[in-house]
């Protein structure tokens, strides 16, 4: 394995995770749903819900970024996350300016509705260089669903 391939997994392992507070649970957007069922810490109507409902849809190799980033609001999987109320953690880049005029990009975190990420088009998102982070999905959501 090269250095960037052992950079790029740290990287990666960076944003698998999986954190709990008392209402929210909040998920790294580069799990894919098969990592997320074999997840022991994965509440068990969680997997539920993705066994019966997401992966009818997705393949179980997709990772949370990028079927949010690519989903619509006429899809099913859509409609079930809604029912979740989730919600979707984003890095946009910003430009900074500094005092000596040097121009950098810094990333400022911005937490989307899911029919505000899903209400926006591809097109735009990529314009943004919008990049998925992290998903939370409400314990009062997920109690209330019912399987």
């Amino acid at each position: 394995m090269n250095r960037t391939e052992e950079t790029d997994k740290i990287q990666d392992r960076d944003f698998k995770y999986m954190l709990q507070d008392t209402g929210q649970i909040y998920l790294g957007a580069r799990f894919s749903y098969e990592e997320l069922l074999g997840e022991e810490m994965a509440a068990f109507k969680l997997k539920t819900v993705i066994m019966q409902y997401i992966l009818k849809e997705v393949e179980a190799s997709t990772t949370l970024e990028s079927h949010f980033y690519y989903m619509t609001e006429d899809s099913f999987s859509y409609q079930t996350y809604r029912e979740l109320k989730v919600k979707i953690k984003v890095s946009l880049p910003e430009e900074k300016r500094s005092l000596t005029g040097k121009v950098r990009t810094v990333y400022k975190d911005k937490v989307y509705t899911l029919k505000e990420l899903a209400g926006l088009n591809l097109a735009r998102k990529k314009q943004m260089g919008l990049i998925v982070r992290e998903i939370a999905v409400s314990k009062l959501g997920l109690m209330t669903f019912t399987v």
